[in-house]
């Protein structure tokens, strides 16, 4: 396949069943991901290409053939790094419904599967990833889409993950953050200051920016960015029209929605509303 025969295209859909899980299928020549976070988990594999991404403070290449699952809540982002960009394969499961399938594998229920390394080089968990992302795609056979999830995720948990059992330890500046995380939620519509935020969690507006990056990865707007963008999806889902859920969310216009949503979602505004309205 040459560089003149390469276009960008995505195609983004949901299986219901699956607590409405998304998927995307894309190849992106010059696309470039913003840093952004997902609050489940973000798994694929590379199909063609290279995609170069940072995560957890270092930069990563997810070539061809390889698999790729990043944790709930990390900050990462993605970009080419040949020219004739990278295809791949991507699905976005809660982390309940992890959990879910990790119980019905060995009883254990509330445990946090935990991918301590995002690139995976593993044949055959590899392939039954691809597979099931392509039954997803193409099969109305429940039985065979059940299947094809759960001997995909259950595998690539046996062989890859970790458990979480015990919660961080909650410290002040910690709880801080996940104050502040919970009020930017409830006036994601509003132009909410630095000094607002600050004064909520009882912290000094430098300070509070200091301990935001450094639990989050991102500073406090960029994580309003990132809650307007996952209100945005739930209103087009409803399908309200792009203008009036730019306004709705926060964003100054239905432009300024657009450039954010696809890069972090990947897809336009429409796009997404097509394919899960």
């Amino acid at each position: 396949m040459t560089e003149q025969r390469l276009r960008e295209q995505a195609k983004f859909w949901r299986a219901q069943e699956y607590d409405n899980l998304e998927l995307l299928r894309a190849t992106y020549i010059t696309h470039s991901f913003d840093r952004h976070i997902h609050e489940g988990y973000a798994i694929g594999m590379m199909e063609r290409g290279a995609e170069e991404f940072y995560y957890r403070g270092d930069h990563y290449v997810l070539p061809q053939g390889c698999a790729v699952v990043i944790n709930p809540g990390e900050i990462h982002t993605g970009h080419a790094i040949r020219a004739d960009g990278w295809t791949y394969r991507m699905f976005y499961p809660d982390a309940s419904f992890v959990q879910r399938i990790l119980a019905e594998m060995t009883g254990r229920h509330g445990v946090m599967p935990v991918f301590n390394h995002p690139i995976i080089n593993d044949r055959y968990v590899v392939a039954l990833i691809r597979r099931m992302h392509r039954i997803l795609e193409t099969s109305q056979s429940r039985l065979e889409r059940d299947a094809a999830i759960r001997v995909a995720l259950g595998q690539l948990i046996l062989r890859h993950a970790d458990d979480r059992r015990v919660p961080p330890i909650v410290t002040h500046e910690r709880f801080a953050v996940q104050r502040a995380r919970a009020y930017l939620r409830q006036h994601y519509a509003e132009n909410v200051s630095l000094e607002e935020l600050a004064a909520e969690v009882h912290l000094s507006p430098y300070h509070l920016v200091h301990v935001f990056r450094a639990q989050m990865g991102v500073p406090p707007h960029a994580y309003l960015t990132h809650v307007r963008i996952e209100q945005a999806k739930r209103l087009l889902s409803a399908g309200q029209p792009l203008a009036q859920v730019a306004a709705e969310v926060g964003f100054t216009d239905q432009s300024h929605l657009t450039r954010r949503f696809k890069g972090v979602v990947g897809v336009t505004p429409g796009q997404y509303r097509l394919a899960v309205g």
